[in-house]
C-alpha cells in the first residue's frame, strides 16, 4: 500500500505546502496531494490556495512522488477546462500525476454559491464527471473518483478508475476492492499503536493508498508506515 499527504493548502502562502511537498520526498512518501476548496469546509473566514497552481509548483520541484488532487470537483470550471487543467499537471510531472475527481455535495455546494457558480443536479454532476473521467483515462492520467452513491462509485467502475474513500472503515474497504481498486483518504488516529493498526488493516483490506491530512511532519507517519510494512502489510 502506497501511503501520501495532502498538503496544507489553507494559507495565504505556498511556503508551507511547498516545504511539506520536498519533506514528503526526501522522507519516502509516495504522493503529495491538494484540495479543490474554494475554502476550509465550513470556515468560509479562513483562505485557501487553489490546488493547480501549488500542485504544478510541486511537480516542477520534485522528482519521485506521485502529485494530485483529492479531489477536483467538476462544476467549479467548464469541463474542458478541468480536464485541461489535470493534463497539464500530469506534463508537469513527467506523468506522475494521480488525480481524483468528484461531484461535490450539500457540503461544498455554498462555495459555488458563495461566487455565483450553478450548481447542478446530482445526475448532471455524475455526467460531467464520466465525461472528465473518460478524458483523464483515455489520456493514460491514473485516475480516481470520490466515493458516494452508488450511481456515482459506479462512473468509477465502467471506466476502470479507482474508487476513492474518505473515512472508510477497512470493513468498507474490503467489500469495495470485491469491484476493484480503492483508495482511502482520513485521519489517522494519533495514538502510534492505533495509527499503526489502521494502516495495516487497510492494506490487508486491499486499499493500495491511503493518504492524509498534512500530520505537520513526517517523521510520525514514515515511523508508522515502516511498522506496518515490517509485519507484512
Amino acid at each position: 500500500m502506497r501511503v501520501g499527504v495532502i498538503l496544507p493548502t489553507f494559507s495565504e502562502d505556498a511556503s508551507a505546502a511547498l516545504a511539506a511537498a520536498a519533506e514528503a520526498e526526501e522522507s519516502g512518501l509516495d504522493g503529495v496531494f491538494a484540495y479543490d476548496h474554494l475554502w476550509p469546509m465550513g470556515k468560509p473566514g479562513r483562505p485557501a490556495l487553489s490546488a493547480y497552481p501549488v500542485l504544478g509548483a510541486v511537480a516542477v520541484r520534485t522528482r519521485l512522488v506521485s502529485v494530485g488532487t483529492l479531489v477536483a470537483r467538476v462544476g467549479l470550471a467548464p469541463d474542458a477546462v478541468l480536464v485541461r487543467e489535470l493534463l497539464s499537471l500530469d506534463a508537469l510531472s513527467g506523468g506522475r500525476a494521480v488525480v481524483a475527481v468528484g461531484t461535490g455535495d450539500s457540503k461544498s455546494a455554498e462555495e459555488n454559491l458563495a461566487y455565483g457558480i450553478a450548481v447542478s443536479s446530482a445526475r448532471e454532476r455524475r455526467a460531467q464527471l464520466a465525461v472528465v473521467v473518460a478524458a483523464l483515462r483515455s489520456a493514460g492520467v491514473t485516475t480516481w473518483v470520490g466515493g458516494g452513491a452508488p450511481a456515482t462509485n459506479a462512473v468509477a467502475r465502467s471506466y476502470g478508475a479507482a474508487l476513492n474513500l474518505w473515512s472508510a472503515s477497512p470493513q468498507r474497504v474490503a467489500a469495495a476492492a470485491v469491484e476493484g481498486e480503492v483508495t482511502w483518504g482520513g485521519v489517522l488516529p494519533g495514538r502510534p499503536e492505533r495509527a499503526v493498526a489502521l494502516l495495516a488493516a487497510l492494506a490487508s483490506a486491499g486499499a493500495s493508498w491511503a493518504v492524509v491530512p498534512w500530520p505537520g511532519s513526517c517523521a510520525p507517519l514514515v515511523a508508522a508506515l515502516s511498522a506496518v510494512r515490517a509485519g507484512g502489510g
